[in-house]
């Protein structure tokens, strides 16, 4: 019912920024909150942030406040994270996520993109 798409993961350089898109296909409902974790190799799929459709509150992982930002545009059915001032342990397959309203896990999950940053 509901479909992610990642896009906008490349190789940047330590400091620099990058922008990732999730468009998201499916009812609203289904949707609820959006959310984006990352997985290095090796390592567990961690959460770094997330936003509710409706309302746009955010949450963030401790390891990215202020540098990262979520966001959405409902018009176009996509969630966005900037992110700035990237550090090489930023490195990892970032994921867009979906929970379904009411529903506190995440049901859908985009096929990820590629985040590496060189130092």
């Amino acid at each position: 019912q509901v479909q992610l798409v990642e896009s906008g993961g490349g190789l940047v350089q330590a400091g620099g920024a990058l922008r990732l898109s999730c468009a998201a296909s499916g009812p609203t409902f289904s949707r609820s909150v959006m959310g984006w974790f990352r997985q290095a190799p090796g390592k567990e799929r961690e959460f770094v942030a997330r936003i509710t459709w409706i309302g746009g509150v955010a949450n963030y992982a401790d390891s990215v406040k202020d540098r990262f930002t979520i966001s959405r545009d409902n018009a176009k059915n996509t969630v966005y994270l900037q992110m700035n001032s990237l550090k090489p342990e930023d490195t990892a397959v970032y994921y867009c996520a979906a929970q379904q309203l009411g529903v506190n896990q995440y049901d859908y999950w985009g096929q990820g993109t590629q985040v590496t940053v060189s130092s």
